[in-house]
């Protein structure tokens, strides 16, 4: 099949589909540029296990495994903040089930795509007993505990 044999949506539907996307998901750029610029107006959450998260996070990170996420624990964010989970990467769904659980407490939310991984791929620093600085040196796909 090629790639024009089914023709490209109307410009209007494509719009729509696209912001529609984009209501749902964030990546770590538009994360790391937010705060860089100070405007961090959201609460990054972490869904990792607890050990993962000590050892290394997305600066200003809180950590909830999606097991942990309830009302009470949800009442310690202000309302008008968003929310913004992430996990390993793509091949982790903690952050899907995580974001599931606060949009069904009345939340707004939104994944990050790509998770901790793609945060360290793309070079952002974390914090933690082991930060990385990906920008100063590469670290090793197991110094990212990806494998547990």
């Amino acid at each position: 099949m090629s790639l024009t044999e089914i023709p490209a949506a109307p410009a209007i539907d494509a719009y729509k589909h696209f912001v529609g996307k984009l209501s749902f998901e964030v990546d770590p750029a538009d994360v790391a540029y937010a705060m860089k610029a100070g405007e961090v107006d959201f609460v990054l959450i972490d869904t990792r296990a607890k050990g993962h998260y000590t050892k290394s996070h997305l600066p200003g990170a809180v950590n909830v495994p999606e097991t942990g996420i309830t009302a009470e624990w949800l009442a310690e964010f202000p309302e008008d903040k968003l929310l913004v989970t992430y996990c390993w990467g793509p091949a982790c769904n903690g952050s899907t089930k995580g974001a599931m659980k606060i949009a069904a407490l009345g939340r707004q939310v939104k994944e990050m795509i790509g998770g901790f991984e793609y945060w360290v791929r793309e070079g952002w620093q974390t914090e933690g007993k082991r930060p990385l600085d990906a920008r100063v040196a590469q670290p090793a796909i197991t110094d990212l505990g990806l494998f547990c």
